[in-house]
This record gives structure tokens, sequence and C-alpha cells, in this order.
């Protein structure tokens, strides 16, 4: 086989994977708004329950908070667990894989500051998230 031949096979198999990698990048986009969706809709039902509860006068013990439960979120507080200091939002994308474009680090944000809204993380100079001390940690954080 000639020099130009195999050049040509491989520019051949460079394209195809290329737009392999391209299709994937698209699925994988689609799937990140998709469970950003639930995630919210997640948010908005334990809000929606937790108002409905307290105006039906009913009390003990609140259900366990689903979102913090979930598997992404304990990957993310599993990340944090394994740190020392404070990290920043592209540092967890980093460390979870997730890719470091504008659209990963905006998901990866809104995530960490669910999590400070419940609690688990604290948000420090803007842009950087630490665990917050366990006393105000949610009660799903403390058993991780």
């Amino acid at each position: 086989m000639t020099l130009p031949s195999l050049l040509d096979l491989i520019a051949g198999r460079e394209a195809a994977a290329a737009a392999a990698a391209d299709r994937l990048r698209e699925q994988i986009a689609v799937l990140t708004e998709e469970l950003a969706e639930v995630e919210t809709e997640l948010t908005e039902l334990e809000i929606t329950r937790k108002t409905l509860t307290r105006l039906a006068g009913e009390t003990g013990p609140p259900p366990p908070d689903a979102t913090v439960a979930s598997e992404t979120y304990q990957q993310i507080i599993a990340v944090f667990d394994a740190v020392a200091g404070p990290l920043g939002v592209k540092d967890v994308c980093r460390a979870m894989g997730t890719g470091t474009l504008a659209r990963h680090v905006e998901t990866m944000r809104a995530k960490l500051k669910r999590l400070v809204a419940r609690g688990v993380l604290t948000e420090g100079p803007p842009g950087t998230f630490s665990l917050a001390p366990v006393s105000t940690a949610s009660p799903t954080h403390q058993g991780t």
C-alpha cells in the first residue's frame, strides 16, 4: 500500500470518528438538558409538597430530600468529601468528567447552588463551594 492511500484511509477514519464524537456530544447535551429539567421539576414538587403539608397543618419528620439523595448529587458530595478546601465549578466538572464547556459549567453551577440551598454546601467567594459544617448539613448528607 502506498503512503497516499494509507493517508486517505486514516483521513476517512478520522472523519468517521469526528462525526461519531459530534453525535455523542449532541446526545450528551440533550440528556444534560433533560436531566436539568427533571431535577428542576423534582425541586419544584418538593417545594409544593412542603407548602401543602404546611398549609394542611400536618407535622412530622420531613421526607428525605430526593434531589440530594440522587446518584448525581451523591457523586458531587463525594467530590467535596475527597478534598480539604473549596472547589470552583470547573474543578467539580473536571472531577466528575462532565467537561468544562459553558453549558457543562452552568449546569454544574445550578446543581451546586441547589446543594447550597439545602445546606449541604456553602458558597464562598463567587464560584467557589465547600461542604457545609456537619451541624447545618442536610440529614441525607450526614450519612455519606
